[in-house]
């Protein structure tokens, strides 16, 4: 018969062993949400060949699986990441800061993982009377993916800012509508007048620039004063806390992703199309992956000039002393901005 104190020593034991256990295990399921366009080229790349979860199974973490949704804009993968409805997202840098700026000091704090790309991004028009964002007038529609949100949308207002004076960077934000990528391209090339423009992103810039008819206003390189980040992952605190083991595999599985892409373009090209269903010819979506503008990596890049224009209009209440701020420590070592 077991002595009282010694069942009582026993119980205790096992209930300890039963805390680790339980603070020690990881999640079972990472879900992740990707937007559309060749910014989440990346992410299609550790979907299709399950990068992850080679990377977790060789952690120990064998039975771990990925889930992917596609969203056609920030604003429902932010709030999903905040409701715990969702793992990582990716978006823009004005996603990353907003989000960052909300939950700063909170177990759900979301920072960055790491940039997927840099690629320019394009406002174009089929208006001919518009040659630089001062011509638009209450006429015309510019369609971005999340009106004040996006990275589209926070690119008009610096280049408002530019323009007009900072106290007018909001000046164009009543014509500015949501629309996800494909179904801005297929309206403004309908030539419906639903829309005028459109602050697009590869590959749909580059197909819509072959329409007659369709121009270039300014780019965010312009606004940015050079190339900047396109797209981020991010997550929260709690999982990047929680989960060492499958955060680990997530970063590691990114980077060989990008070493994927960067080693054979012509592969990334068909997986693209491949997993898009897309009309374009691998050649066309090879040669933009392969623009000298166009550069995959983990390297977070002009995202303080984001963050420090956005405290400015009051968008955000927390003001970033420096880039790494906004992301885990994986990436402060990269030569970051």
């Amino acid at each position: 018969m077991i002595h009282q104190a010694t069942a009582r020593l026993l119980g205790a034991a096992i209930l300890a062993a039963s805390l680790v256990s339980t603070a020690s295990a990881e999640v079972s399921e990472i879900r992740a949400a990707r937007q559309y366009g060749l910014s989440s080229l990346p992410l299609m790349i550790m979907e299709d060949q399950k990068l992850v979860e080679q990377e977790a199974a060789a952690a120990g973490l064998p039975d771990l699986t990925m889930s992917w949704v596609q969203l056609g804009g920030p604003g429902a993968m932010n709030e999903a990441l905040i409701s715990g409805d969702l793992d990582i997202g990716a978006a823009g840098a004005p996603s990353l800061i907003t989000l960052w700026d909300r939950t700063k000091g909170s177990a759900m704090e979301i920072r960055g993982i790491g940039s997927l790309v840099e690629m320019p991004m394009e406002l174009l028009t089929t208006n001919p009377d518009v040659k630089s964002i001062r011509d638009f007038t209450e006429d015309d529609k510019i369609a971005v993916t999340t009106i004040k949100v996006s990275n589209q949308a926070m690119l008009l207002q610096m280049a408002a800012a530019a323009e007009f004076g900072e106290d007018e960077y909001d000046r164009l934000d009543p014509l500015t509508v949501s629309l996800p990528h494909p179904e801005a391209m297929a309206t403004l090339l309908s030539g419906g007048g639903v829309i005028t423009a459109h602050f697009s992103a590869l590959p749909y810039q580059y197909m819509q620039k072959k329409q007659p008819g369709v121009h270039p206003v300014i780019s965010s390189y312009d606004i940015l004063g050079g190339p900047a980040t396109n797209t981020a992952a991010f997550t929260t605190s709690r999982f990047h806390d929680e989960n060492p083991k499958a955060y680990t595999a997530f970063v590691t599985a990114l980077e060989k992703a990008i070493d994927i892409i960067n080693a054979d373009k012509k592969a990334a090209a068909e997986t693209y199309k491949r997993m898009t269903n897309s009309n374009e010819p691998v050649e066309d979506i090879e040669a933009i992956i392969s623009d000298p503008q166009v550069t995959m990596s983990l390297t977070p890049r002009q995202t303080m000039k984001m963050a420090t224009f956005m405290h400015k209009i009051g968008r955000i209440n927390n003001e970033p002393t420096t880039w790494t701020d906004l992301f885990f420590p994986n990436v402060a070592e990269l030569p970051g901005s």
